[in-house]
């Protein structure tokens, strides 16, 4: 079946050339200049995953990306200014799953388009594929389900925060680099020293864990090799 795909840019270039580009891959496109009609596309038609823009009139994309993240688990994509490094931080604390700066190149958006979609399948077919349980410092993860509790409390995640904390707890003990787990949960081979998409979703885990930065006591940061959780 083919992925049907929403894009959400007032910058008509920026719109036609990412739908001209992901056409050419055979997805179904969805594209509006205006947040408004893409909210109303959204519920109708519920797509795969969302390409959509920060800086829009009306409704930004902070705030559309805040709106469907209360109702949808679909991946989103945010388009951002180069120079705006806090828009990347702010889109991915609101629950977006990747970002791209622009200017960007067309193929390596293809290709991130992609990598959210097969994390986004392997997310929907966990049930089908695996019915563990994994149990690390009073953490508890259904691989199954996709719930994950800490001492017994919900911990409400998206599904990237999810696959974090999955690689962390499966490595118990082991230190995991930022590269590692760009790379198994973005399938992606345009990781870079400086992107920091791995640490922000890191910092928004440990403050749903409540979790300290000084002194964490689940997600530990080796310093200049990455991250671990101690059973």
């Amino acid at each position: 079946m083919r992925e049907k795909i929403l894009i959400v840019d007032d910058e008509k270039e920026i719109a036609d050339l990412v739908e001209c580009y992901l056409q050419n891959e055979d997805f179904i496109i969805y594209k509006y200049y205006d947040s408004r009609e893409a909210w109303e596309c959204i519920v109708k038609e519920t797509p795969d995953l969302a390409v959509m823009d920060v800086m829009m009139p009306e409704i930004d994309g902070f705030t559309l990306c805040r709106q469907l993240r209360e109702r949808y688990h679909f991946p989103v994509i945010m388009l951002t200014a180069k120079s705006e490094e806090i828009d990347k931080i702010t889109g991915l604390t609101l629950g977006a799953d990747d970002y791209i700066a622009k200017p960007f190149l067309p193929l390596e958006m293809v290709a991130r388009v992609k990598a959210q979609l097969r994390r986004y399948k392997r997310y929907n077919k966990g049930a089908e594929r695996d019915d563990s349980v994994i149990m690390v410092s009073g953490l508890m993860l259904n691989v199954k389900t996709h719930k994950c509790t800490l001492n017994e409390e919900p911990l409400t995640l998206t599904p990237t925060e999810f696959d974090i904390l999955r690689i962390l707890c499966e490595k118990k003990g082991e230190v995991v680099s930022a590269e590692s787990l760009f790379r198994q949960i973005w399938a992606d081979e345009y990781y870079v020293k400086n992107n920091n998409t791995v640490t922000v979703h890191i910092r928004h885990l440990r403050e749903k864990m409540k979790d300290s930065f000084e002194k964490p006591r689940y997600i530990k940061t080796v310093w200049g090799c990455g991250y671990k959780i101690e059973g």
